[in-house]
């Protein structure tokens, strides 16, 4: 089936249509900025923008930095705080004219790479780690997923700021870390979430996962640590799984 997924980031949103069954994009990905401030009428435009640039009107998978349930999204990651609260998925299926399954960013590529990429066939606990303008989670047990984790939000040891602030990818670029030293810090935060959830495979995604040799070797975990395969393409591609799948239900 071929179906349209969009993942809103804090600094770009990007749509493509994807082949749900081979979990491939076939179309080039658009990418549009998210406006600032990224408040629910101008993303939205943007999403309106995305379909009508693709000619499209079916189902529509979407994944957005924020806690989601039953379609309401009830915080706003490196978006505008009127996201909180607001019933984003309704709002979005008006403004587009298409049926629209919403979830956390973060879980919608997870997703995409327990089924077609580094997680496939992987039995018990496999955690996603996307790093980029903060740090988003998704958690699968037994190729199940648990929602809204938002890991990136853990306070960690002597720390005044959450983990996002402290060993994000953003914080590497504004610091200008070197890759040893960001390496080590993600070390600090990687080796705190194997202490609390004990997963057999973590896989590290966002767009900097393409240079994961300058930091994976800083990193030491029990469990095996790999880099994502779908990369960037992973939150379009399984926003665009999941609206497949809410249409056949």
């Amino acid at each position: 089936m071929i179906t349209l997924g969009i993942d809103i980031g804090g600094s770009g949103i990007k749509g493509a249509l994807v082949d749900t069954k081979k979990g491939e994009m076939v179309t080039d990905r658009l990418r549009i900025p998210t406006p600032k401030p990224a408040k629910p009428k101008a993303v939205i435009k943007v999403l309106k923008q995305i379909v009508d640039h693709f000619d499209y009107s079916g189902p529509i998978g979407v994944g957005i930095p924020a806690i989601v349930i039953n379609g309401i999204t009830h915080s706003a990651a490196n978006i505008d705080d009127e996201w909180i609260g607001f019933a984003s998925q309704q709002a979005m299926a008006k403004a587009t004219g298409c049926p629209v399954t919403l979830g956390n960013d973060a879980d919608v590529a997870g997703v995409a790479e327990v089924r077609f990429g580094a997680g496939r066939n992987q039995s018990g606990t496999v955690m996603i780690f996307t790093l980029g303008t903060g740090i988003g989670s998704a958690m699968f047990v037994n190729g199940r997923l648990v929602p809204n984790t938002e890991l990136g939000h853990l306070y960690l040891r002597n720390q005044k700021h959450d983990a996002e602030d402290w060993a994000a990818e953003r914080i590497r670029d504004e610091q200008d870390l070197s890759w040893e030293q960001w390496g080590k810090r993600l070390n600090t935060y990687f080796q705190h979430i194997e202490f609390i959830f004990s997963p057999e495979l973590i896989i590290i995604g966002g767009g900097v996962s393409k240079r994961y040799e300058k930091f994976l070797p800083y990193i030491q975990t029990r469990a095996d640590i790999v880099p994502a395969e779908l990369r960037n393409e992973a939150g379009i591609v399984g926003a665009a799984v999941l609206a497949a799948e809410a249409g056949r239900q």
